[in-house]
């Protein structure tokens, strides 16, 4: 039997999110590239990603995130603007970012390093950065100019915007046809600051 899961902790993106981000991936698709898209349903913001985790240590990975998005009161997160890592002329990574005051989705960030630091995961080394991924270039074509200029076309591009009530504790399972995930826990925000 598995003695380990794969983990991260995420904001699921909302349906009006998704739907808006589903016809942006639609319309990046023209381009004849290679890329593995992300399913729609799949799409969040990931706050932490922890790599393996030990199944016993699944409960206390809850309880540190629940601690933690106690200590942030719900907010809003405005989707906006196509971009790639490293960047649009040689993607690896496309994304679409967050707009708007950031300062509370930082403090929740900051918050679950914290608390996640004290079970002995490493603080992430670069800055935050974050974006809901639309899709992974797995091999460039003829068609990468065509999805570079796209990527430009759509860098002003808003989704929509979505209330930020909870964080998700994520068991992350790779098939063939793509990454499932599962809920481990629910962690709601400014759930700490009642009573």
């Amino acid at each position: 039997m598995k003695q380990t899961v794969r983990t991260f902790v995420a904001i699921p993106a909302s349906a009006d999110v998704r739907a808006a981000a589903g016809k942006l991936i639609e319309q990046l698709r023209s381009a004849s590239v290679d890329v593995k898209w992300v399913e729609p349903e799949n799409l969040h913001v990931t706050v932490k990603f922890l790599g393996d985790v030990a199944l016993k240590e699944t409960a206390r990975v809850c309880e540190a995130v629940q601690r933690a998005a106690a200590e942030v009161e719900p907010f809003d997160l405005t989707f906006g603007g196509v971009g790639a890592f490293p960047n649009p002329a040689r993607p690896r990574t496309i994304w679409l970012g967050t707009t708007g005051d950031e300062t509370s989705l930082l403090a929740l960030h900051a918050s679950v390093e914290k608390r996640l630091q004290k079970l002995g995961f490493r603080r992430e080394a670069r800055r935050f950065h974050a974006h809901l991924t639309l899709g992974r270039v797995r091999q460039f074509g003829p068609g990468l100019g065509q999805l570079s200029e796209l990527l430009r076309q759509h860098a002003q591009t808003e989704a929509g915007r979505q209330s930020v009530c909870e964080l998700v504790v994520f068991s992350s399972e790779l098939t063939p046809s793509g990454p499932t995930y599962a809920p481990l826990g629910r962690a709601p925000l400014g759930a700490g600051q009642t009573g």
